[in-house]
């Protein structure tokens, strides 16, 4: 059976804005759906994110799919470095590799190591045969043509939304219909 991980973002849960609606769709099409609720939400650290991750995941395999928003996108690709055995593929909603705009300098602070610290693409391409970037043309946090460029290396398609900023609303058809068309490849 296929199994999605939704990984909620900062300052998120399993519970907010589009992860219910989304976690409830995919069980009816047959999907086993696990959102973890990631540790420190509001001061997320990569080291428990992608520990508490690895242990929610267990064993993947190429029935194994990642749904990512925000800074969760960021967790499963640290994640996917850590792996050897393939997945099948990733939705990567609203990711980024740089941000701007952010609130305060605590903001900065939690941020500073999630954009800083390196990430290995080859890695991650080695166990992630196809992926989706959802992102908004007017996400508030900006940086658009950067995380576009740099999720190139990665992605199998990109898709930018028009008016949707950080992609939050409670239903989001985009996600499904993507994740629906990269399962079926």
């Amino acid at each position: 059976m296929n199994r999605v991980f939704i990984v909620h973002g900062w300052g998120g849960a399993p519970d907010k804005e589009w992860i219910p609606w989304l976690k409830s769709e995919l069980e009816k099409r047959g999907y086993e759906v696990i959102s973890p609720l990631m540790p420190d939400s509001d001061a997320p650290e990569i080291d428990a994110w992608v520990q508490h991750l690895s242990k929610a995941v267990g064993t993947p395999n190429k029935e194994t799919y990642f749904i990512g928003h925000s800074i969760g996108c960021q967790a499963i690709l640290r994640y996917l470095e850590t792996i050897r055995q393939p997945v099948g593929g990733a939705v990567f909603v609203a990711g980024w590799f740089n941000l701007e705009n952010l609130e305060d300098e605590e903001s900065e602070e939690v941020a500073r190591p999630w954009i800083k610290t390196p990430i290995d693409i080859a890695r991650v391409k080695a166990v992630l045969p196809k992926s989706v970037l959802i992102i908004s043309e007017n996400d508030p946090y900006g940086a658009l043509e950067e995380n576009k460029r740099r999720f190139g290396d990665i992605m199998s398609h990109g898709v930018v939304l028009p008016n949707a900023g950080h992609i939050t609303e409670a239903k989001q058809p985009a996600i499904l219909g993507q994740f629906l068309d990269l399962t079926s490849q």
